[in-house]
C-alpha cells in the first residue's frame, strides 16, 4: 500500500509532501491544476524513463519518494534475488534526476535498475488511466484478463515454456533442411572433391621430405664424387687420416710409461681416432648408397607435381591444409548422407512436441472456458446497476488451428447494451462511458483475484455521471473494502468524490514568477465547499452547499 509521497523539484511543483490512508481515496481539483503531475511522478517512481524536462525551472536536482507497506504481500523473493533489505512494514523507492541528465535509483536506498522499479512497481501499483479503456479492443488483453481470473499462471508458464521449445525446434528444423537440400545441391562436387584427396594417399611431412629427395637425386653425380674424394682422404690403402691417427695413437701410448701427460694424451686421440674411423665407414657407406636414378627422379617430380597441383585447385599453401580440408569435407559428406536421418529425428522430436503442447492447451482452453463462464456472469449482474439493465456481454471463444504463444484460443468480448440488439465485439459497439463502465467491472472483477494492493483510477469517469457515477464509486469503494485494497479515484465527478474517505484537492497557486501545484487532505468543511464547487462552478450558492452536504451524508 502506498503509504507517504514526496516531490521536489518536479514540474510544477517546489516541494510536496503527502501521506495516504487505506481504502478508497479521491483526488480533485481543476483541469491543468496538477493531477496528470502527481501521477507522472508516481510514474517515474515504478520505472518510467525521465523526459529531463519534467524537472522545475531552474532546479538542479529533482527527487521522488515513496513509502509502501508490503504486508501481507508476497514480495520478499523480488528482494532475495535482488539482494536487497526486507522490511514488510517498509520500502522506501527513490528517484533522482539532475539538471544534467542524470538519473539514479534506489530501493531501500540500495541503487536499483529502472528495470527492478518495473518489476517491484508491477506488484504494488495498478494505475488505469483512460487509454487503458482501448485495450478492451485488443483480443491479447481481453485474453489476460480471463487467464487472471482462470488463475492458470503456472499452467500457462508451463506451456509457454513448452511453446518456445516447440519454437525453436521448428527453426532448427527449418534450417537444418535449407542447409541439407544446399548441401545435396553440392553433394556431387563435394564428393568428387573428397575421392582427389583421398585417392591422393596424402601424408604430413611428405612434401618436404620429397623435396630433398629430389635435391639428391639431381645432384647425386656431384655428391658421389664428393662422398669419394672424402672417403679417399679418409682412408685408403695407401694410408689416409684414419691410419695417420692410429699411428700418432700407438706412438703416444708407447712412451706413456716414461711420460706421464702422454697418457691422457693417448685417451683422447684414441676417441679422436674412433670418431674419425666411424666418419670414414659412414662415409663409405653414404657413398654406396648413392646411384643416379632417373625413374626414381620421374617419379618423385611426377608425385611433387600432383601435391602443387592440389594445393593450387584447393587454395592451400601446404600438405596440411589439404589434410586438414580432407577431414572437413569427409565430415560435410557424412553430415550430407546422414542429413536424412537427422531431419527425421527432428520431426520426430516436433511431433512430440505438439503433442505436449495440445495436451496443455487443452488444459488451458478447459480453465479459460470455466473462467468465461464466471465473467459473463459477473459483468452482467454488475453491468446492470450501472444503466445497462438489458446489457447482454458474452466471451467468445474459438479455437485457432495453430499454436501461439497464448495457446490456441481466440478470445473477443462480445457486448451489447439493449434489448433485441445483437451482441458485437467491444470495439464496434461500446460507447465512451460503456468502455468506462466495462473496464471499471472488469478491473473489480480481476483485482478480486489479482491482489495488487493500490489501484489508482485517473478519470474513469469519462463519459458518465449522476447516479451511474455513484454506482461507479460504490464499486470502487467496494474493491477496498471487499478486497482489502487501496483505490484512489482521480476524479471531476462530485457523486465520486462524496463517497472518498479520504478526499485530496490539487490546486495551483501564482507569484510574480511562476507557477506553483499543490495537494491538501480536506477536512469535512473543506470537502463540503469543494464538492460545492463541483456541483455549481466558482460561485458558491446555498444549493450547491446543501447538496454536497447530501451527497456527504451531512445533516445541518
Amino acid at each position: 500500500m502506498l503509504r507517504t509521497l514526496h516531490i521536489e523539484n518536479y514540474a510544477l511543483i517546489d516541494e510536496l509532501d503527502i501521506t495516504f490512508e487505506s481504502g478508497f481515496s479521491v483526488i480533485t481539483g481543476e483541469t491543468g491544476a496538477g493531477k496528470s503531475i502527481l501521477l507522472g511522478a508516481i510514474g517515474l517512481l515504478l520505472g518510467q524513463r525521465a523526459d529531463m524536462k519534467a524537472l522545475k525551472a531552474g532546479a538542479q536536482r529533482c527527487i521522488l519518494e515513496a513509502t509502501f507497506n508490503l504486508s501481507n504481500l508476497d514480495v520478499e523473493p523480488f528482494f532475495t534475488t535482488h539482494d536487497l533489505d526486507f522490511d514488510s512494514t517498509e520500502c522506501i523507492i527513490r528517484r533522482e534526476l539532475t539538471a544534467t541528465g542524470k538519473s539514479r535509483a534506489f530501493i531501500n536506498d540500495t541503487p536499483a535498475s529502472l528495470s527492478d522499479l518495473k518489476e517491484l512497481g508491477s506488484m504494488l501499483i495498478d494505475i488505469h488511466s483512460q487509454h487503458q479503456n482501448l485495450l478492451l479492443d485488443r483480443e491479447y488483453f481481453q485474453l489476460q484478463v480471463l487467464d487472471s481470473l482462470a488463475n492458470d499462471e503456472t499452467l500457462l508458464a508451463e506451456y509457454q515454456t513448452r511453446y518456445n521449445t516447440y519454437r525453436q525446434l521448428q527453426r532448427d528444423f527449418e534450417e537444418a533442411k535449407a542447409n541439407a537440400e544446399k548441401d545435396k545441391a553440392e553433394a556431387d562436387y563435394l564428393t568428387y572433391q573428397l575421392q582427389q584427396l583421398t585417392e591422393a594417399n596424402l601424408a604430413e611431412g611428405e612434401e618436404e621430405e620429397l623435396t630433398q629427395e629430389l635435391d639428391t637425386l639431381e645432384h647425386a653425380e656431384d655428391i658421389k664424387s664428393t662422398l669419394y674424394q672424402s672417403y679417399a682422404t679418409l682412408d685408403n690403402e695407401t694410408g689416409g687420416i684414419v691410419t695417420f691417427m692410429h699411428d700418432v695413437q700407438r706412438q703416444l701410448q708407447s712412451i706413456a710409461d716414461v711420460y706421464p701427460p702422454a697418457r691422457e694424451l693417448t685417451e683422447r686421440m684414441e676417441s679422436a681416432y674412433i670418431e674419425v674411423r666411424d666418419i670414414a665407414r659412414e662415409v663409405e657407406n653414404s657413398m654406396e648408397r648413392i646411384e643416379y636414378d632417373p625413374d626414381r627422379l620421374n617419379l618423385v617430380n611426377e608425385r611433387l607435381s600432383t601435391l602443387q597441383s592440389l594445393k593450387q585447385k584447393f587454395h592451400a599453401d601446404s600438405v596440411s591444409q589439404l589434410l586438414q580440408q580432407q577431414k572437413e569435407l569427409s565430415h560435410r559428406v557424412a553430415h550430407i548422407e546422414g542429413s536424412d536421418e537427422q531431419l527425421s529425428t527432428m520431426q520426430k522430436q516436433i511431433r512430440e512436441a505438439e503433442t505436449q503442447l495440445a495436451k496443455l492447451s487443452k488444459a488451458l482452453t478447459s480453465s479459460r472456458q470455466k473462467a468465461a463462464k464466471q465473467l459473463e456472469s459477473e459483468m452482467c449482474r454488475r453491468l446492470a446497476p450501472l444503466g445497462m439493465p438489458n446489457v447482454q456481454f458474452m466471451v467468445d471463444m474459438k479455437q485457432q488451428p495453430d499454436f501461439s504463444a497464448s495457446g490456441c484460443d481466440q478470445v473477443v468480448y462480445r457486448f451489447s447494451a439493449n434489448k433485441n440488439v445483437p451482441m458485437q465485439p467491444l470495439s464496434q459497439v461500446a460507447s465512451g462511458g460503456e468502455m468506462a463502465r466495462l473496464m471499471l467491472v472488469l478491473k473489480a472483477i480481476v483485482s478480486a483475484t489479482v491482489k495488487l494492493p493500490t489501484i489508482i483510477f485517473d478519470e474513469i469517469d469519462t463519459g458518465v455521471s449522476g447516479h451511474i457515477a455513484e454506482k461507479m464509486a460504490q464499486i470502487m469503494k467496494e474493491m477496498s473494502t471487499g478486497n482489502h485494497q487501496q483505490v484512489i479515484s482521480i476524479t471531476h465527478l462530485p457523486q465520486i468524490a462524496a463517497l472518498g474517505e479520504q478526499h485530496y484537492r490539487v490546486y495551483k497557486t501564482d507569484s510574480e514568477d511562476s507557477t506553483t501545484s499543490h495537494i491538501v487532505q480536506l477536512t469535512t468543511k473543506e470537502r463540503v465547499e469543494e464538492l460545492a464547487h463541483m456541483l455549481s462552478g466558482s460561485t458558491l450558492s446555498e444549493a450547491a452547499i446543501a447538496n454536497a452536504k447530501a451527497l456527504l451524508n451531512i445533516e445541518d
